[in-house]
């Protein structure tokens, strides 16, 4: 905790797919600093989507010196801060659910297997569907199996990785990982625990023990805590923040997002535009949906609905590389283009789909392509198809029972207008953009507020980030969208048999290794999960 009447400074970090965030906020929820490092992910085979969580502490390090070096006793102090401001409180998040297997002491056993662009696990998921029971594993935990729940990979690590299975103890993600790094705590926040299908009872709050005993025998679970509570205190002291600070234990990114921009209300609707899009619906009771994701919510006793995309600004930086074109470039081009994109229309299944058709063999498809059309076209068509897949997971949502009156958009997506504009119109829903849209290391900054708001230092952290402006839908459009939504809706079974055949072309194993060479690759005839049919 900062000395008595020193200004109280909040640090939030963020782990996302393709960067780590992190910013320095004051008292008022202003950010007085931010910073960010860029990486990649590791795609060691199809379907696979990898990353080794060293980068994330060694991210969240230089960040938070950049963030924080000149805060530290004796050092000389920027002029962009107060003089008296001191850093009380961490806040962190990140992507997931991941898994991040780690003996026990904390030493990954092998790299994290990310969320639900991962899609290795589908045996897994049949096996435990079989052994338990989908209805009854959508009514236990909220949501069925599918390539976002962390159990399945837990499964496929233990059959297909017996030298890593051995030594694994204890389970992370981002969050949690950097949260243990800082504090030493092993502890999970109920929300990313909810998506640890089938870990976890959100009606009791706790792990469903016979479950976790069949899925990952020996498997040490982390304590449960709200991701504004408390993990503990730095052990060390890292640039600017003294040892002793406190450290929430954190969320997934998405949640945090929701928190950042006060969209965590019933009847409120995220967008977070991203990599991948992501939506949160918070709702007064639990809904359960095969499709959706039922979770608990990032504060206790709240709940939500939500659903993602497992592309979205992946398309558009696809492109961007594809032709060489920067973002200013092909956005003009692509308002140009015009509603339609000049009679192109793109299915946005790029990496497979997750909701609402949990697909992990789904494919892109552009329909309607002639040596006429151009990249803008081209931008226009998967700026168009990610509205689609919003406008289809609203629409499931709605279906499910969640009741959305207000939809609140954050991001790196938000920064023009072209994209956020385009939902709108396609949606025919308005979405609030607030003031600040950097995402959830503004809302690990706020958990963290949350901290020191209990001890009377803070204000209300809802005044932070109040709305700045309000896409409203074009009515213009709205004919053109209605007419390409059903063609939208149309395509994917009408191509779903030729990309499934085109999935298994690029999916099939490599031919066997040389005796001279053997194969590194882990063996795939390990005993199908215990407990499950053959």
């Amino acid at each position: 905790m900062p000395t008595p009447h020193a200004t109280p400074g909040l640090v939030g970090v963020d782990v996302g797919t393709s960067s780590t965030k992190g910013v320095l906020v004051g008292p008022d929820g202003a950010i007085l600093r931010s910073t960010a490092r860029a990486h990649t992910v590791e795609r060691p085979a199809p379907g696979h989507v990898e990353m080794d969580a060293a980068v994330w502490w060694d991210e969240l390090v230089e960040i938070v010196t950049d963030l924080t070096s000149d805060l530290a006793p004796g050092a000389v102090r920027g002029s962009d801060v107060p003089a008296d401001l001191e850093v009380a409180a961490v806040g962190v998040s990140g992507m997931g659910p991941c898994v991040l297997l780690t003996d026990d002491v904390g030493t990954p056993v092998r790299p994290a297997i990310l969320y639900g662009v991962d899609t290795r696990a589908t045996r897994q998921i049949a096996e435990l569907d079989a052994a338990l029971g989908r209805a009854t594993i959508l009514d236990r935990c909220g949501s069925a199996l599918s390539s976002q729940a962390a159990g399945p990979k837990i499964a496929w690590v233990r059959e297909h990785e017996a030298e890593a299975w051995s030594r694994a103890r204890r389970l992370f993600m981002p969050a949690s990982y950097l949260a243990f790094l800082l504090t030493g705590a092993y502890v999970l926040d109920h929300h990313s625990a909810s998506q640890s299908t089938p870990l976890y009872d959100p009606r009791t709050h706790e792990w469903i023990d016979d479950w976790a005993d069949l899925v990952a025998p020996g498997l040490e679970l982390p304590a449960l805590r709200w991701p504004g509570e408390a993990a503990g205190e730095t052990r060390e002291p890292l640039a600017g923040i003294p040892a002793g600070t406190p450290v929430v234990t954190g969320t997934i990114d998405a949640w945090s997002e929701a928190v950042s921009v006060d969209a965590t209300h019933v009847g409120d609707l995220m967008l977070m535009y991203g990599t991948t899009l992501f939506l949160v619906a918070s709702v007064a009771e639990p809904l359960r949906s095969e499709t959706m994701w039922g979770t608990v919510g990032a504060y206790p006793g709240t709940h939500n609905l939500a659903g993602g995309m497992a592309t979205s600004g992946a398309i558009t930086s696809w492109l961007r590389d594809l032709t060489g074109a920067g973002y200013p470039e092909l956005l003009a081009e692509a308002a140009a283009s015009g509603p339609g994109a000049r009679g192109l229309l793109m299915l946005p299944y790029l990496a497979g789909e997750r909701t609402p058709v949990q697909d992990a063999d789904a494919r892109g498809v552009v329909a309607g392509l002639t040596v006429s059309h151009t990249r803008g076209d081209l931008y226009r068509a998967a700026l168009e198809a990610t509205a689609f897949g919003v406008r289809h997971n609203v629409e499931t949502l709605r279906d499910a029972g969640a009741d959305i009156s207000r939809v609140v958009a954050v991001g790196g997506g938000t920064q023009g207008d072209l994209w956020t504009q385009v939902v709108s119109d396609v949606t025919g829903l308005p979405q609030v953009v607030p003031t600040r849209t950097i995402g959830a290391s503004y809302g690990a900054a706020m958990l963290a507020a949350g901290l020191v708001h209990e001890h009377g230092r803070l204000l209300d952290v809802a005044a932070w980030n109040p709305p700045a402006r309000v896409v409203e839908p074009d009515p213009g459009t709205r004919s053109t969208y209605d007419e390409l939504y059903r063609l939208y809706r149309d395509l994917y079974p009408a191509t779903r048999d030729v990309v499934h055949a085109l999935a298994r072309r690029t999916a099939r194993p490599a031919a066997p290794a040389s005796p001279e060479r053997p194969s590194a690759t882990p063996s795939t005839d390990r005993a199908p999960l215990e407990g499950a049919p053959a």
